[in-house]
């Protein structure tokens, strides 16, 4: 499957339930696709027990940003494993919060999603999300994607 290429996301969600404000948490994936035009619907892949899994199986709305090229930074950073706490790595992304989700929806994507939990599946040791497409924004549609392939992320050339 390191031969199949790409696209690289940033899911995100707002826990309310952490500390006084709540915290924001995202989570770098690779595994998201569209499933249904009518009515909208995409599918992300999380590991099982992940923080993400865990904040999406009570938290129904979530926030989905398709990075752009000039984003990989981002992608790294929201992928390390064992971190504490999300709050820094947003500190310094250019991001908004989404009115239909409450998620963090970073500019400079190709494109934001909005969407509410549909339906969860367990498959293997990862659950699949599905979420119904309440809000899209095209914050930079015409910038290069971030795809990734065999391990690295990579640029079209």
């Amino acid at each position: 499957m390191s031969r199949l290429t790409g696209g690289v996301v940033l899911v995100t969600a707002h826990d309310p339930d952490h500390g006084p404000r709540g915290e924001d948490v995202g989570m770098t994936a690779t595994a998201f696709l569209s499933v249904s035009l009518d009515p909208p619907l995409v599918l992300v892949s999380l590991r099982a027990g992940s923080r993400m899994d865990d904040l999406l199986a009570e938290q129904p709305l979530w926030g989905v940003s398709v990075l752009s090229e000039a984003q990989r930074q981002v992608a790294g950073r929201f992928a390390m494993k064992g971190r504490l706490s999300d709050k820094l790595l947003f500190a310094d992304v250019p991001h908004t919060r989404g009115e239909a989700s409450g998620a963090p929806l970073l500019g400079g994507s190709l494109a934001t999603l909005e969407c509410r939990t549909h339906e969860r599946v367990e498959a293997g040791d990862h659950t699949l999300v599905i979420g119904r497409v309440l809000a899209t924004a095209l914050p930079a549609p015409d910038a290069p994607p971030l795809t990734y392939f065999r391990g690295r992320y990579r640029h079209l050339a």
